[in-house]
This record gives structure tokens, sequence and C-alpha cells, in this order.
């Protein structure tokens, strides 16, 4: 299941098993694969929420244009996860609306 040719990332070669954490859980991916490969291959297909109806986004173009795949990653909001490497030790974290879940989703990012 994972994204083997991607139309603006290089092609990925597998590079090194790594770990990173998703939502606090601690999952492994291939190092320089797009974060959302990562998530994808693990099971996790919902990438965000949105604000005003709490709808479930994940991947949609695949190629950084739309803002389905944005996610906090490293304390960084709307990061488009679809073009995003993945690294060692990344927090990926859902995001709702424009906010981390339970955090003031009025405020602006």
């Amino acid at each position: 299941m994972r994204i083997k040719n991607h139309p603006i990332i290089e092609d990925f070669k597998k590079e090194k098993l790594v770990e990173f954490k998703f939502d606090n859980k601690v999952l492994k991916g291939y190092s320089g694969e797009s974060i959302a490969a990562a998530l994808k291959a693990n099971g996790i297909m919902v990438h965000r929420y949105t604000r005003k109806k709490s709808k479930p986004r994940g991947i949609f173009c695949a190629i950084g244009r739309c803002t389905d795949c944005v996610m906090i990653v490293d304390g960084k909001f709307n990061v488009r996860t679809c073009v995003e490497p993945l690294k060692a030790g990344m927090v990926v974290e859902t995001q709702y609306g424009l906010s981390r879940k339970g955090d003031n989703d009025n405020e602006k990012i």
C-alpha cells in the first residue's frame, strides 16, 4: 500500500525504516517517503477535520495543491503531508480546523 511513483516528489527509494509519532502512537515509515504515504501504509486515512462541520479529510490530490492532507508536523500547522518527507522522530498530529483537538479553534494560525 505504499505510494511508489509520485508525480511531484522524486521517485522514492526505500531508505532506513524510522519511527515517528502520530497522535501519541509510535509508527514506522521509511525516511524520505511522504508523511502521507507512511500514514497510509499504517492504515491512517484521516489527516484533518474541517473547521465548520468537522468532516474528515485525507489524501486527495497527492501533489501539494489542495489542503486536504494538512496536519500539524513538529508543532507547525498546515503542513501538506503529501509532499513533506518523513524524518525520524517527527511528531505528526491530526489537525482539527485550524488547531489541535481541544484548542480554541477561533484563534488564527
